[in-house]
């Protein structure tokens, strides 16, 4: 495990050459299976096409990518994308990515304060919203320190197995 106490973690607007990067921290976190909704093999996309990704989200003012950088090393990322139809338009919602060496080291607190303070400064977003698994307890616990509020559950949304299934939590936070 690495530690972050005595490094440095920047956040910043995610750029084109960050998506190297960012798609290697997907592929490993969606490999693990545990808290995306998306399994390994229905996951193919390339370089080009995150680049192409990172540039869509960077034309609209309502939409935000954001890196965690320690040492000039990408270790996690958050993407918020608001809604297009204009009675949505004033939400939107994020998902957050971080390395596994890095996780409970305070990097997605950070991205995610940082997401905040850009939302607060925003003048068209009044509401952030994520789904969780259930499982993720320690994701929950942060959200929850952040200011996050569940506001509903959909239940055995997820099916993993035959008998195995996990509920989405929708939480939500006013800015």
């Amino acid at each position: 495990m690495i530690e972050t106490n005595h490094m440095n973690v920047q956040i910043r607007k995610a750029r084109i050459e960050d998506a190297e990067a960012i798609l290697h921290i997907q592929r490993e976190v969606i490999a693990e299976n545990d808290y995306f909704i998306s399994v390994t093999e229905e996951f193919q996309k390339t370089e080009e096409e995150q680049r192409g990704w990172i540039q869509e989200i960077s034309e609209k003012s309502r939409n935000t990518l954001l890196v965690a950088e320690i040492n000039n090393k990408v270790v996690g990322w958050l993407v918020f994308l608001s809604q297009d139809r204009k009675r949505l338009m004033h939400t939107g919602s994020f998902g957050v990515m971080i390395h596994k060496d890095y996780r409970g080291k305070g990097v997605g607190k950070k991205l995610i304060e940082e997401l905040i303070q850009w939302a607060e400064q925003n003048p068209k977003i009044e509401k952030i919203c994520l789904g969780v698994f259930h499982t993720n307890q320690r994701a929950i616990a942060l959200y929850k320190q952040l200011g996050f509020i569940e506001e509903g559950r959909k239940i055995r949304e997820f099916k993993f197995d035959e008998n195995e299934y996990v509920d989405d939590i929708l939480m939500y936070r006013l800015v």
